[in-house]
């Protein structure tokens, strides 16, 4: 074997070796007769295959095993002499060239590492910025949003007809050919006029009743209704409205905060403060992912010059690459599987910013782990838990998706680089110091 390690950089060496073929073939010949000791072949024994037959059977298998174990002993061979640490190596190696040359085989493979990055004084990455604070109105008006969580419907007083946006308490019947059809009745129902729970007409054609009238409205069911017996037919209902209804919030007072904060001797006080502080959070969040956190990422972009490992660019370069093949039109796709200039063009188009995210994210985790950041398991599922919640969906289905499609340490690097930033910017100081108080 002829080895030479070069170092490209303080995260990337390249190794050129050339292997005699006559090693890779004893090497076969090694495999071939361990394989011959377990594997089944009709006709022989258990342990008595003859290593030729396994050969013609198994050759191209046994062929790349061979070639693996070889460049295995290449790769260990490069780290002694390069004296690079095994627990250092991230990722798989990059094969620039693995050529047969007759009687040998030539390669030459980059082997990345993790970066070694100094990260001396950061104090001047986070950009200066005073927190917002939330104006009277702003809380009054999430008061109200948390009073209109607690209204309740409640018969109205005056003498009017029916408008959009009451709760009708009515009875309907449904008459298709003369005759009520299954379904198409009920007493004493609730519905809030104009909200187009009922097929089209039928709310509308409600707007102007009183309390206690009667009366027959006609209306045509959709094409596409579930019910086939009732697939654009028009049918009467007979309607008898006995309530109109609003929502009514309750008062503003201590006992709507013991409702909202849960909590038996909560004040309006506090349900002020619990106000205030939602709208703060709001109004941070916003400054955060609109201002804060781009500008964080780029000034550890500038300030940091990072030999980037080579394998994880081209790995991130793929996924955007991916990623931005998906809004291309069926002929570009297809222009680009036909032209490796095209495909090139693509993956070029994309390296600036693979190149980009990767020196981040090494950035990121270099200041998490100096700041003692970490996000466990459990809160990965709690955050996972809430987005299945919020778009309806089973929260174990949502976690196993993200498991089997390797996405968890997104999820987990985007938590933890929020949590960094965060402590940076000193976004919950004051709520730590509160809770020491306590």
């Amino acid at each position: 074997m002829n080895l030479n390690v070069e170092k490209l950089d303080s995260s990337n060496y390249k190794v050129t070796a050339t292997i005699e073929n006559s090693d890779i073939e004893s090497k076969l010949e090694k495999v071939a007769k361990e394989a011959s000791k377990t594997v089944k072949v009709d006709g022989f024994r258990k342990g008595k295959v003859p290593v030729a037959v396994v050969k013609k059977m198994y050759g191209d298998k046994l062929k790349e095993d061979a070639e693996g174990e070889a460049i295995r002993e290449v790769l260990e061979a490069a780290y002694k002499e390069a004296d690079i640490k095994i627990e250092d190596v991230i990722g798989n190696p990059i094969f620039e060239k693995f050529e047969d040359k007759g009687d040998t085989k030539e390669m030459e493979i980059v082997i990345s590492l993790r970066p070694n990055i100094d990260l001396g004084d950061y104090s001047d990455i986070t950009p200066d910025f005073k927190k917002p604070e939330a104006t009277d109105e702003e809380i009054q008006e999430e008061i109200d949003n948390i009073a209109s969580r607690f209204a309740k419907a409640k018969s109205i007083e005056e003498d009017r007809a029916l408008e959009n946006g009451d709760i009708a308490l009515f009875d309907f019947k449904g008459i298709l050919d003369g005759e009520a059809f299954e379904g198409g009745s009920a007493q004493n129902y609730e519905l809030l006029i104009g909200s187009n729970q009922f097929i089209p007409g039928f709310e509308e054609q409600m707007v102007g009743m009183k309390k206690g009238e009667e009366k027959t409205i006609k209306v045509t069911f959709p094409d596409d209704y579930q019910a086939e017996n009732l697939k654009g037919k028009e049918v009467d209902f007979e309607l008898k409205l006995h309530d109109i209804k609003k929502d009514q919030k309750p008062e503003i007072d201590d006992e709507l905060a013991k409702k909202a904060l849960a909590k038996e001797d909560a004040t309006l006080e506090e349900l002020k403060e619990h106000a205030k502080k939602i709208v703060e959070d709001n109004k941070v969040r916003k400054v955060y992912e609109d201002e804060l956190k781009p500008k964080i990422l780029e000034n550890i972009i500038e300030k940091y010059d990072v030999d980037l490992p080579k394998n994880i660019v081209e790995q991130e370069i793929d996924n955007l690459t991916n990623q931005k093949a998906q809004t291309l039109s069926e002929d570009e796709i297809k222009e680009i599987r036909e032209s490796k200039e095209k495909l090139d063009e693509l993956r070029d188009s994309v390296r600036e910013d693979a190149t980009k995210s990767v020196k981040a994210t090494f950035i990121v985790d270099a200041l998490a782990k100096a700041e003692d950041i970490e996000v466990s398991d459990g809160e990965i599922s709690q955050v996972l838990y809430y987005e299945a919640l919020m778009n309806g969906q089973d929260p174990q289905e949502l976690i196993q998706y993200y498991q089997t499609n390797n996405l968890i340490p997104v999820v987990k690097m985007g938590m933890m680089e929020d949590k960094l930033f965060a402590k940076l910017l000193g976004l919950y100081e004051d709520e730590e110091a509160n809770e020491e108080d306590k």
